[in-house]
């Protein structure tokens, strides 16, 4: 299935039917008087999240979404029936922005939150709705509300635990297929990950989800290489594990460019938490894996961890650093006081 973040549609929730002007006809009764029902309501479109989508394909190709209208009211007071309402079923993380404003109207964060997006306009009045004292046949009768129309603009950011970072050919899809159930394309050339990936690990009594983004390189935030689109889908992740290609000549001018690429972003994505990680341990000598750590620690604000996917090394280190370093962010989360709203 073709990986899309992004999509721009078009909902109307459905105008309410008009009130009927009718009068009451009927044999053996002396007297008339105004009958005219109200209209229907028109149809409410809603969104809802689903953890078991993780892209918008299905709205590149379907862009119009129109809720019914409701039915005009009739005589003997009958009510119009009322416009059905429409679901559109989004990937949990998808933001809801107004195409013309900016605005963000929805975000939808856990798998089966529900949000009514436009509301169908009411029904009108029938006369019968007029009816009075001094006023005993009405012919006043109101239309139906017409319904919302929106342009709208879907941005969809994955749900993670944990964010991979790294240049082109850093390790990162090597690391995630070894660690999780996730299976992402791995060769020897530049730019193999093409969209984001997701893994499920468990270690302990903690699980967590990894998001494998596609590399950054010197400019991304230029539109280079396949530019920092993807870096919003590790905006909502806790933790970061930054990975340094160990077999790169400069492996701290690596680091940097990654870091560098993050600030421009302007997301705060530089100031969450971060585990620095020399990757393709295996590669290197002794004396030069160690040099390697001493200097990448350095400019990382604190000690670098050494890991080969291919061999294994240091990998259950690093996964028990991550599992209670998440603990440690979610405890952190939870002490903090609810805001309270009445």
């Amino acid at each position: 299935m073709k990986f899309e973040d992004t999509a721009r549609i078009y909902v109307c929730s459905g105008s309410g039917g008009n009130g009927a002007l009718s009068f009451r006809r009927e044999k053996f009764i002396e007297f008339g008087g105004p009958d005219g029902g109200d209209g229907g309501k028109g149809g409410d479109v809603w969104i809802q999240a689903s953890s078991d989508l993780n892209t918008l394909v299905d709205f590149r190709y379907r862009r119009r979404f129109v809720a019914p209208n409701g039915k005009s009211g009739g005589s003997r007071a009958r009510t119009g029936a009322g416009g059905g309402d429409i679901v559109l079923v989004l990937p949990a993380g998808t933001q809801i922005f107004d195409e013309d404003s900016g605005i963000l109207l929805a975000d939808l964060i856990e798998d089966g939150q529900r949000e009514i997006l436009a509301r169908g306009g009411k029904g009108g009045l029938g006369n019968l709705r007029f009816k009075s004292s001094v006023n005993r046949a009405p012919r006043t009768s109101t239309p139906g509300e017409p319904g919302t129309q929106l342009n709208l603009v879907l941005k969809l950011k994955i749900i993670a635990d944990v964010g991979l970072l790294g240049l082109p050919n850093a390790g990162k899809s090597t690391f995630l297929s070894v660690v999780s159930n996730a299976r992402p394309k791995i060769a020897d050339y530049p730019f193999t990950t093409l969209w984001p990936h997701l893994g499920t690990v468990g270690r302990g009594s903690v699980d967590f989800v990894i998001a494998d983004i596609p590399g950054l390189i010197e400019g991304a935030s230029e539109g280079r290489g396949l530019g920092d689109r993807f870096l919003r889908h590790i905006e909502r992740c806790k933790l970061l594990v930054h990975l340094v290609d160990g077999t790169s000549e400069n492996s701290v001018s690596d680091h940097g460019t990654v870091i560098r690429e993050l600030s421009r972003y302007d997301a705060g994505l530089e100031r969450k938490a971060r585990i620095t990680v020399l990757s393709k341990a295996d590669a290197l000598g002794a004396e030069e894996k160690l040099e390697k750590l001493k200097s990448l620690g350095k400019v990382a604000g604190g000690r670098a961890a050494a890991v080969s996917s291919v061999s294994g090394e240091g990998v259950p280190a690093l996964l028990d650093q991550i599992a209670a370093e998440l603990e440690k962010l979610r405890e952190e989360e939870n002490a903090k006081p609810q805001e309270w709203s009445p």
